[in-house]
């Protein structure tokens, strides 16, 4: 009896899995055991083995294309089985299909007809691969490869930067690059197509037809764009970026540092590849006097007296500036728009005594290549306290709180684009020296660029500290699927009274941010009670 068989869920996260590649073809025998397809869920591309044996008759989801899970992926039998029962509107559209077959032409049976497996063999569609458990759309920063150059297995074909990181994306298959699908600079949704590989001197136009796609769409948003931007310019203060209609090549640096001094890239000359503008030339562009605007004369001379302007008036000229939204802050702002919007925040705050902190603190580092801080500290503590207060450690998932029995603390790290949290795993476990040097490596990845996604995702709990920018007392937007973030201040030292007399002490504020689906107000006064009791008495933290 045949067996369906259908997209499995390979991850926590996942709802939505690609095939990547088919080991098996249909009409081969399937061993119970062997490796049917390479699954490419929201974290990795995972081998997937069949549970059954018997014949392949049936491929419901072709390489590259995408599905829900729990869609049908493929049907499993006996050789020659009728399959048609299991197939149900697949079959029935297909009769409609046939039935219409001696019908004019029209550019629906066209596309049905193009879409049903013509594209010739061993040429391979690869589309936008999601690199991050949160990633809806990438931007190519930059093409490795360019059409028509030999691609390899594991061949490095562009750098895609996602929300989190700008990552290598390598090939899978070898051939050669035919079509490249988005430019560079230019950003699409996770499964867009990417690029196509396969054998030299393929029919391109007919791989592209072959699979339904937006390309004509996108072509047209192309066109009218370039006839907008070929128009006159009514302001001439400044030359346009895309002065002929064509894009301008620059690195991500480049681009970068020409935003920030304020440089028009279309007035430089770029030394790199094929033009491309790099960094050397943005940090040593002058600008020529061809860009310096001439000074407006007219012939009318009531017009000439009008426009003197008296002495003591201001004179400048108004000017705005629109900046493209990486794909980072993109999604930091719909995280924390999405959480604070749907999590009932309430906030709680506390003033803790840091003397005793300070104190241990110095004798701590006071060891040899020892170095810890005040947030290692914090960091710790907020571990030991979760184990003691659990309902703090938990998700709200509607019908379910899940509660975690493992502890990961994030740490809010602010990098040049927005915001990264790297997750240390198992905090409870690490000691102080542990978190202090696990902290500083993974804070120096994130402002290069260069954390995993695996490493910024599970936490269950996350720190946010401004006390290093002076900042005495904030509140967080809580990160999601946590139940709480801690914000922490500045260490102020100032008057306290100890013993009924006033004497100088070291205080920091922190304040807590809970949800209240999941925390009670007594809950995360309880849990900043216990954490009080570890930053006052670090020597506990240590037993």
């Amino acid at each position: 009896m045949a067996e369906v068989i259908n997209m499995p869920r390979l991850s926590d996260t996942m709802e939505e899995g690609t095939v990547a590649k088919w080991l098996k073809s249909v009409g081969d025998k399937v061993e119970e055991g062997d490796i049917l397809a390479e699954i490419e869920t929201d974290k990795a591309t995972m081998e997937f083995e069949s549970f059954y044996e018997g014949t392949l008759l049936h491929i419901g989801i072709e390489e590259g294309d995408g599905a829900p899970v729990d869609s049908l992926l493929a049907i499993i039998g006996e050789k020659g089985e009728d399959i048609s029962g299991l197939l149900n509107g697949e079959v029935a559209s297909s009769g409609e299909e046939s039935e219409n077959s001696e019908a004019p032409e029209t550019k629906e049976e066209v596309t049905d007809s193009s879409s049903g497996g013509e594209i010739p063999e061993g040429v391979e569609i690869i589309t936008m691969p999601r690199l991050s458990d949160t990633m809806e759309e990438g931007t190519v920063a930059s093409w490795l490869k360019k059409v028509g150059d030999v691609v390899e297995e594991g061949d490095i074909l562009a750098e895609i930067e996602t929300d989190k990181a700008t990552m290598e994306f390598e090939s899978f298959y070898s051939g050669t690059l035919l079509h490249i699908g988005i430019q560079e600079g230019e950003g699409a949704p996770v499964d867009s197509l990417l690029a196509v590989i396969g054998p030299e001197g393929t029919d391109v136009n007919a791989v592209l037809n072959a699979k339904p796609t937006d390309t004509a769409k996108e072509t047209t948003v192309k066109e009218d764009k370039k006839v907008e931007e070929s128009k006159p310019e009514t302001n001439t203060n400044h030359t346009s970026s895309v002065a002929d209609g064509q894009r301008i090549f620059a690195s991500p640096l480049a681009k970068k540092i020409a935003s920030d001094k304020g440089i028009n890239l279309a007035d430089i000359t770029g030394s790199g590849d094929n033009g491309r503008v790099v960094k050397r030339d943005v940090e040593n562009y002058q600008p020529s006097q061809d860009n310096v605007v001439a000074p407006i004369t007219t012939s009318d001379s009531k017009a000439s007296a009008a426009s003197v302007l008296p002495v003591n008036l201001p004179v400048g000229e108004e000017s705005t500036e629109e900046v493209k939204n990486s794909q980072m802050r993109k999604v930091i702002a719909k995280r924390l728009s999405e959480s604070k919007f749907s999590a009932p925040h309430y906030y709680l705050t506390i003033e803790v005594d840091m003397d005793n902190a300070k104190a241990s603190r110095s004798q701590i580092n006071g060891l040899p290549d020892i170095k810890v801080s005040f947030n290692d500290m914090v960091l710790k503590a907020c571990a030991m306290a979760l184990k003691k207060h659990p309902q703090v450690n938990t998700t709200w998932n509607n019908d379910a709180t899940k509660y975690n029995h493992h502890i990961h603390v994030g740490v809010a790290v602010a990098v040049d684009d927005g915001l990264v949290v790297p997750v240390l795993k198992f905090t409870d476990q690490m000691s102080l020296t542990q978190i202090g040097a696990s902290v500083k490596d993974m804070a120096v990845r994130a402002r290069n660029r260069k954390l995993t996604p695996a490493e910024m995702e599970g936490s269950t709990f996350t720190v946010s500290n401004l006390g290093m920018f002076g900042i005495l007392e904030f509140t967080s937007i809580i990160n999601q699927p946590n139940s709480a973030i801690l914000s922490v201040g500045a260490i102020v030292e100032k008057p306290v009274v100890k013993n009924g007399e006033i004497v100088v002490g070291n205080t920091m504020k922190v304040t807590l941010a809970c949800d209240h689906r999941t925390v009670d107000g007594a809950t995360g006064a309880q849990f900043l009670q216990t954490l009080r009791a570890y930053l006052e008495n670090p020597v506990t933290m240590l037993a």
